[in-house]
């Protein structure tokens, strides 16, 4: 079985304020990205107390035919730095 015409898909539904979800594969998607909301989370400082930071689920589903899994992995590790650190970007 080869695939062919294969496609990566962004699915946010974080606009409508769902915190995180799964999105399902769709043929012949290799992979697809949810998005969850903005929210702001208790995040612990470095002097033991909690600050507001405002925090978002991203789930990578992927097709293991196309994909390795440790790839989208690193793929996911990149975009959380990019999301972190925009100026990485340049």
């Amino acid at each position: 079985m080869t695939i062919d015409g294969g496609t990566f898909t962004i699915s946010n539904l974080g606009m409508f304020g769902v915190e995180q979800f799964v999105a399902l594969l769709n043929p012949p998607q290799a992979a697809i990205l949810a998005v969850g909301a903005i929210e702001p989370k208790a995040v612990p400082t470095d002097d033991g107390g909690f600050e507001a930071r405002p925090l978002m689920t991203l789930t990578l589903t992927c097709d293991h035919r196309s994909l390795d899994g440790a790839t989208a992995a690193d793929f996911l590790r990149t975009v959380k730095a990019f999301l972190e650190e925009p100026g990485l970007m340049l």
